[in-house]
């Protein structure tokens, strides 16, 4: 099984670490394009903030042309 991600902002995916995700802290929209282009292998599941997912709308598509399965939080 692949590894789980959380991406956005730190108030918002801080906690996420205890259940074991890798946390990519990211407080506004280039920071959140810059670590999805450089998302770690062997992340099958995003779990985005909703203004993280709103900045990767423009470009969706993870490196490698990956696509991670992706679930957004509620705002």
């Amino acid at each position: 099984m692949g590894r789980v991600a959380a991406l956005g902002e730190r108030s918002r995916v801080a906690g996420l670490a205890l259940a074991g995700a890798d946390v990519l802290v990211a407080d506004d929209p280039e920071a959140v394009l810059q670590l999805w282009r450089t998302l770690p292998e062997g992340i099958d599941l995003v779990i985005l903030t909703a203004a993280a997912a709103e900045a990767l709308e423009s470009d969706p598509a993870a490196p490698g042309d990956r696509r991670p399965l992706t679930a957004v939080m509620p705002p």
